[in-house]
């Protein structure tokens, strides 16, 4: 017969299998580029309204045949918003800001652009659309503060990949049709897909 400590026990691991099955893992996207590919998960727990944000113009592909815009070498990789010839794509409205939950402006990490200046009636702090940039550094005077959204919102992390970020943040850049820090050579982002997770 078993003891009252083992029943216990496996009552324990079961409770824990049955919560570990029900709650999803964070959702995975994987960018290809000329340059290569980089994986990255989706902090959907922290930053739910800028994932669902990042996820629909992956979906509708607004992110395939667009350029990485602006890249400072010890600072971050800014993509998200212009087509080669920095021609500006179209977005959807503006977002709320979430940089106030908890995350950190770390080394591989993936936040939000936004806004420098409040504009038509929207807070710069608000004004994130689809640009995003990957810290190829840790910049934690970009964060917000618990209870203060000011920062920009770190959503995700790159999983795999860091090499490709290396290797976009190295190449040489110049001025083009007045914005500073543009690639020389266009570095493409051929696509956003998110991962399908085995069932």
């Amino acid at each position: 017969m078993l003891s009252v400590k083992v029943v216990a026990l496996c009552f324990v691991v079961l409770g824990v299998v049955a919560v570990g099955g029900v709650r999803a893992a964070n959702p995975v996207v994987v960018m290809e580029t000329n340059m290569g590919t980089i994986k990255i998960e989706l902090f959907e727990d922290k930053a739910p309204i800028t994932v669902k944000n990042f996820l629909s113009y992956a979906k509708d592909k607004h992110y395939d045949g667009l350029i990485f815009h602006r890249v400072i070498e010890d600072f971050m990789i800014q993509g998200g918003g212009f087509e080669p010839g920095m021609k500006e794509k179209k977005t959807k409205d503006p977002i709320k800001n979430e940089s106030d939950n908890g995350l950190s402006n770390l080394r591989g990490t993936i936040a939000m652009a936004r806004l420098g200046v409040d504009r038509g009636g929207v807070k710069k702090e608000d004004s994130a659309t689809a640009q995003f940039f990957i810290n190829v550094k840790d910049n934690k005077g970009l964060d917000g503060a618990p209870g203060k959204a000011s920062g920009y919102t770190v959503f995700g992390r790159v999983t795999e990949g860091m090499d490709v970020v290396d290797k976009i943040r190295a190449v040489k850049t110049g001025m083009k049709n007045g914005y500073d820090d543009v690639p020389s050579d266009d570095v493409v982002i051929k696509s956003v897909k998110l991962v399908e997770e085995k069932k």
